[in-house]
């Protein structure tokens, strides 16, 4: 039974296809482990879960099959069901990961990288409204900086845009695949590289799609707005939208639209967010309330 590393080792893209999915059964057999036999307090528990939902995330993008990954999924549940709580390779194992683990569940901040953009995770303590977890996106003039924010604890989705034009929108969506109507990713390859597939292809047609329009709309508080810019508009989603981002393949892409009202009919501004690691960086900040 390997040893389950922490969770920075696979940070950034380019891990083999092998070790990726090595990894995976690794934490999946420990965290099924944990489960079962109660191995570890809540926060390495939680970190190694975390670990556990990047390490699948770096096998998709090496190109490990998912069929392939869910067979692998079920050997490390059987491996874990299959071995005493007592024995002494587990208690090894999980002492290992302990050790590997113990620095990881204190970090304050990681860092995902992804083939076109990365995400930027903040646990830090304090009651300010912060971003705990975000990504930076240009659209035309406009910038836009989405993820998970709010005070400690609470993490809303929320999308903060600001406007070259000064424009106000007067409502946003995000659109993203329907996993109910869809078998798997949409990605628009036509010959090219995924690792230099533009994020608009990697969304699918109309009729994959499904759209969760924000449930607020407010001015930008200053704590929030992308760096440089003096004013923008927060839109937040509802919890389904972030559940639902969760649930996508990594190499995917979603769209945030906003929406202006004009004298000739409604014009959509889109920005696009590499999926990536939010999984994995959501789950890093669940560590943090363990």
């Amino acid at each position: 039974m390997g040893l389950a590393a922490a969770g920075g080792l696979l940070a950034a893209p380019g891990v083999s296809t092998a070790a990726a999915a090595d990894l995976f059964y690794e934490r999946t057999v420990m965290t099924a482990a944990d489960a079962r036999c109660g191995l570890f307090e809540p926060p390495i528990g939680a970190a190694l879960a975390a670990g556990r939902i990047q390490a699948r995330g770096a096998a998709i993008r090496a190109g490990a099959d998912k069929t392939a990954l869910a067979r692998l999924e079920g050997r490390a549940k059987a491996k874990a069901a299959a071995t005493d709580c007592t024995s002494s390779d587990l208690n090894l194992a999980a002492e290992r990961v302990r050790d590997a683990y113990a620095g990881y569940a204190q970090m304050a901040r990681m860092t995902y990288p992804g083939e076109v953009a990365e995400w930027r995770a903040d646990r830090t303590a304090g009651v300010a409204a912060r971003w705990r977890l975000q990504q930076t996106a240009r659209f035309g003039w406009d910038q836009m900086t989405f993820g998970l924010a709010g005070r400690e604890g609470a993490n809303a989705l929320m999308a903060v845009a600001t406007f070259a034009d000064g424009g106000s929108p007067y409502a946003a969506r995000l659109v993203l695949r329907d996993a109910s109507v869809t078998l798997g990713p949409y990605l628009d390859a036509r010959g090219q590289s995924l690792a230099d597939l533009p994020l608009a292809r990697r969304l699918p047609p109309p009729g994959g799609r499904e759209a969760f329009t924000a449930e607020a709309r407010s001015t930008a508080g200053v704590d929030l707005l992308p760096k440089g810019a003096k004013s923008g508009w927060a839109f937040r989603f509802p919890a389904a939208a972030a559940h639902a981002l969760a649930g996508l393949d990594p190499r995917e892409a979603v769209a945030v639209e906003f929406m202006f009202a004009g004298s000739s009919g409604d014009t959509i501004r889109r920005a696009y967010v590499e999926v990536g690691d939010f999984a994995a960086g959501r789950a890093f900040l669940q560590v943090a309330a363990r």
